[in-house]
């Protein structure tokens, strides 16, 4: 098995979406995920939601802390509220379950990153999946 190291030259952005059906929200980014990226994430968000209320759990990223996130987060109050996961306890997020999936099927000797956009594009079809979405959900524990 080739290394996976090119994940370090592509970030993704991700959320598991609980409805009566789970959807994927998914998104590749270049680089290091900052500031920009997250606003941009969170605006594909609100897009998603259209108008539903959504209560995002994330980890401590700096860039989710970003003066300029908060202050969309305080101007979106009617239809977002974020609670931060606890440090250390990545076994909470369901994402990391879905990140760790993903790795597995995508960062398989795709050295580049246009490479690893394909696999990971593929691989994101099959993890939308209904049942792997709630079996991501119920292993955090936080989800029945």
């Amino acid at each position: 098995m080739k290394s996976a190291g090119a994940w370090k030259r592509i970030s993704l952005m991700g959320t598991i979406i609980e409805r009566k059906h789970p959807s994927l929200l998914l998104r590749f980014k270049r680089g290091s995920v900052n500031k920009w990226a997250v606003l941009k994430f969170l605006r594909d968000l609100k897009a998603e939601m259209a108008g539903r209320k959504l209560l995002l759990f994330w980890d401590g990223l700096a860039a989710h802390r970003a003066k300029i996130v908060s202050q969309f987060i305080f101007d979106n109050k009617k239809w977002l509220s974020t609670e931060r996961f606890p440090a250390y306890a990545p076994e909470l997020n369901p994402v990391e379950y879905l990140w760790s999936s993903l790795k597995k099927h995508a960062g398989n000797g795709e050295p580049s990153i246009d490479g690893m956009k394909r696999q990971a594009r593929k691989a994101r079809r099959r993890l939308s999946n209904e049942r792997l979405l709630k079996g991501f959900l119920r292993a955090s524990k936080l989800y029945s």
